[in-house]
């Protein structure tokens, strides 16, 4: 347990300072290998900030595992560092243009936790992965090609930013005249909802039509704190969604799964989709079957209302982006009739109607 851990200090900043990022303090609160976690953050940093930390129960569970490094990360030679070719489809360091209207802009490299499981472990939390040049020069890349209408930062976190550096960042991309729409892509609302703040939420409003893609795993990720920094963003009109990945030992369970979209509706946060894991390496120990995710998404339909149900999506490797898999409902025709099986695995029968 990790009971005693101090998550309630006065602001995010100082819960920031106060998390770790060495051995030494996190052998102090688990039984660990020393040599084996060293190893790994010499790869790939750690950062847990008191608040996250709070929510371990035990070595082990859900929300330990996504914090605490694993030998695994190191001794796995499955899949690769960047297997959704970000790098190549990047015209200017830290910017993807993967999509003809839209990209993905990187405008911080820190985060207030570090998954292990991210797709950009290669490079979140190492130093050059976002400067000032590269921000200077993707929001020009922007500025220069008028197919862009919707801009997703991201990093790292972009909540990570101050206000001042979030405010200046977004008031250059709203005056790009062929920019219609913003988005973030933030774990805050769940890591550190103490970032939320009434100033930032007063500044955020002024660039509407902005959204917020934020990120809960688990339903022990939803507590009263997420709670009050969803709300916060809700009532300034912008719009949440979430985005889960699936993960194994952490969520890859249909009543995990389903009690974990039903508390994210009740905090007005939308299920957008559910990804089936990026095939990063160092992480193939979170992977699941695609016949998991399929299962879960056939147990949720019916037992859950539609608007809690998320997308399950694979972002293809190689840059061939994002694809809906879906559990096949269809079972076959019999002459002028489809057969199709209901929630309950009954067969029901619809006429084939012509166009």
């Amino acid at each position: 347990m990790v009971a005693s851990v101090k998550k309630n200090l006065e602001t995010w900043e100082q819960l920031i300072s106060s998390g770790i990022n060495g051995v030494d303090e996190l052998t102090s609160l688990f039984d660990i290998n020393e040599s084996e976690i060293k190893q790994v953050i010499d790869e790939y940093p750690m950062f847990i900030n008191p608040y996250y930390l709070s929510l371990i129960r035990d070595k082990g569970d859900a929300i330990y595992q996504q914090a605490v490094p694993s030998i695994a990360e190191i001794w796995e030679s499955a899949g690769t560092p960047d297997p959704l070719n970000e790098e190549d489809l990047s015209p200017v360091p830290g910017l993807t243009h993967k999509y003809p209207d839209r990209v993905l802009f990187l405008v911080s490299s820190r985060c207030a936790m570090y998954c292990r499981f991210c797709n950009r472990k290669r490079k979140v939390g190492t130093t050059g992965m976002v400067t000032k040049k590269s921000v200077r020069e993707g929001i020009q890349y922007i500025r220069s090609n008028k197919n862009i209408r919707d801009v997703l930062l991201s990093g790292g976190d972009p909540l990570m930013l101050s206000d001042g550096e979030l405010f200046k960042i977004l008031t250059e991309i709203k005056a790009i005249s062929h920019v219609e729409i913003i988005r973030i892509g933030t774990r805050v609302p769940c890591t550190l909802p103490q970032r939320v703040t009434p100033a930032l939420v007063e500044m955020l409003k002024g660039f509407h039509p902005l959204y917020v893609n934020t990120h809960f795993n688990h339903p022990r990720e939803i507590t009263p704190e997420s709670t009050l920094a969803c709300s916060m963003l809700s009532d300034a009109g912008i719009p949440l969604g979430c985005q889960t990945v699936l993960l194994k030992g952490v969520n890859d369970d249909a009543v995990v799964i389903k009690e974990l979209l039903k508390r994210l509706i009740a905090i007005r946060v939308r299920p957008y989709y559910l990804f089936q894991a990026d095939l990063v390496k160092g992480t193939s120990h979170f992977w699941t079957s695609l016949k998991k995710g399929v299962d879960i998404m056939s147990a949720l339909q019916g037992h859950i209302s539609g608007m809690c149900i998320p997308r399950f999506m694979i972002d293809l490797p190689d840059g061939g982006g994002k694809v809906p898999i879906a559990p096949e409902y269809i079972k076959g025709v019999n002459g002028d009739e489809l057969i199709i099986k209901n929630y309950m695995g009954r067969e029901i029968r619809y006429p084939v109607l012509e166009e």
